[in-house]
């Protein structure tokens, strides 16, 4: 479980830092505490089900409300600016993590980290294929 624990760590912590180099609004501590928190409510859920499990014990329940936090967490730093609406990637990114964490704490070890790569390598190439999708659309409308 201490394993777990580290290891959802640090997989938020990299999409976290990932988010800190950009000065995102969530960065690597929360990234970092996302992931370990979803670890860690997973982990207990497991544990409650060995030690009380029985009629009416779902540990399913927990997760459920991980999701619905993690929910409560991205509304907060979704927030309307000059006519756009910004933090919308941040929500995700911390639901990814959430997810992450889960998927660690549950043992899926190798798709959690595969996650994580594909999080930290989809920011910086979604941003410039973007930027050459849309500065190449300008400079048609220019035309």
């Amino acid at each position: 479980m201490i394993f777990q624990l580290i290891l959802a760590a640090l997989l938020g912590g990299c999409i976290g830092l990932e988010r800190e180099y950009r000065h995102k609004p969530a960065g690597f501590r929360t990234y970092l505490l996302v992931s370990l928190g979803s670890a860690l409510f997973t982990i207990l859920s497991r544990q409650l089900l060995n030690f009380a499990g029985g009629p009416g014990i779902d540990p399913t329940r927990i997760a459920a409300q991980v999701v619905t936090g993690i929910g409560f967490i991205g509304a907060g730093v979704i927030f309307r600016h000059e006519g756009k609406t910004e933090g919308i990637t941040t929500a995700a990114g911390l639901w990814v993590a959430a997810a992450i964490g889960m998927a660690v704490a549950s043992n899926y070890y190798f798709i959690a980290i595969v996650s994580a790569f594909i999080v930290v390598i989809l920011f910086p190439i979604s941003r410039k294929l973007i930027s050459l999708f849309f500065k190449k659309e300008d400079a048609e409308k220019e035309m």
